[in-house]
């Protein structure tokens, strides 16, 4: 029995972090669903941009769309479409087995959107139609801008994933309008099952306080802050307003870990990982995690409801100088701005090739 498969049995989740063609070919991911337990996977603009830019699996497609008069935005996301069809009819068993609790994949709405609460919901809507698959979250942001489409994009009927989440406040922001959207569709005499989960970034925190805390320290405030923000979300599944959602038949809104690769070369790659074991949770890893963790990885202990020591750690990073409040806004903000400057990148990648295809 691999490692995986015990995080499995315990009962959390394991998506893979990626998406390319060629894995899809080449039966990569197939193997990562039989052999390591992965049953879904996520996306962003830089995963698309890695994909699209660096392999000419997808220039036939991109001469295509060109041909036919699609551009940029409009060319990308019927591109990644075909990916992630792919992937969601591989991930359905799963889905259909659980209910729709598990075998989900991700894309994520243009982050230009983000302060366009409007524009972010009819992308979203889009997205979800043209993607023809029950099983495909849409990707938005949870910043400030970006709660109000939250709510209004699941009061709508689309599942959604909320990205760059990066504390317990700003979970808590996520799942508050989770729920405002399910309370508006059970008055409306909607469906209240609308699916959604809410990522909470992990290794981040630890690659910005690198150079600024004792060694002691060192790599220890990611896991701090997520077993804080499992605490509050174990606590909102047993209060009230929640106990009487589920009542209504509402899914609940699943935490999910995100940036757990290890960024420290020195640490080991399987640190993350092994500290977010929780069950009913769920756990997006790379590649080189996910294979790294099935071959040496292990599971110490089980993440506590009660958050743990998470809180005298936090002390003691508050002790040497770091505001955790206003470092999860600058991450959240500097996360925001590099999935922008991806999918600059991105658009730039599809133009060039487009221009490419139809020149020659």
């Amino acid at each position: 029995m691999t490692m995986t498969q015990n995080l499995h049995d315990l009962g959390q989740s394991l998506w893979l972090d990626n998406i390319t063609r060629e894995m899809l070919d080449n039966g990569t991911l197939r193997r990562y669903v039989n052999e390591l337990s992965i049953t879904g996977l996520t996306s962003n603009p830089t995963i698309f941009d890695e994909a699209i830019a660096g392999t000419s699996l997808y220039e036939r497609s991109i001469q295509q769309k060109a041909r036919s008069g699609l551009s940029r935005e409009t060319l990308f996301i019927e591109l990644a479409l075909e990916d992630l069809r792919r992937a969601a009819d591989l991930f359905r068993p799963v889905f259909d087995r659980t209910g729709g609790i598990d075998g989900w994949v991700s894309m994520e709405v243009s982050p230009l959107l983000a302060d366009d609460t409007q524009a972010t919901v009819e992308a979203a809507r889009s997205i979800h139609r043209l993607a023809g698959r029950p099983n495909l979250y849409v990707k938005i942001p949870g910043t400030p801008a970006g709660v109000p489409a939250i709510e209004a994009t699941i009061f709508a009927g689309v599942p959604v994933n909320v990205t760059l989440l990066f504390s317990r406040e700003q979970y808590l922001a996520a799942a508050g309008a989770y729920m405002r959207a399910i309370e508006r569709r059970i008055a409306a005499g909607l469906d209240p099952r609308v699916s959604s989960v809410a990522s909470l970034f992990v290794s981040r925190w630890d690659k910005a306080v690198a150079n600024r805390v004792p060694k002691d320290l060192r790599n220890r405030l990611g896991i701090a802050v997520a077993m804080r923000t499992y605490r509050a979300h174990c606590e909102l599944l047993a209060g009230k307003r929640w106990r009487e959602l589920a009542a209504a038949g509402a899914v609940k809104q699943r935490l999910l870990w995100a940036s757990t690769g290890s960024k420290d070369p020195q640490a080991s790659p399987n640190m993350y990982v092994e500290a977010l074991a929780a069950p009913d949770t769920i756990d997006t890893m790379p590649e080189k995690t996910l294979l790294a963790f099935s071959t040496q990885g292990q599971i110490k202990s089980v993440m506590p409801a009660d958050g743990g020591d998470a809180e005298t750690v936090l002390e003691r990073f508050a002790g040497a100088g770091i505001d955790v409040d206003a470092l999860a806004s600058t991450l959240q903000i500097e996360g925001a701005g590099s999935f922008v400057k991806s999918w600059t990148e991105l658009m730039q990648s599809i133009a060039d090739k487009s221009a490419t295809v139809t020149a020659s």
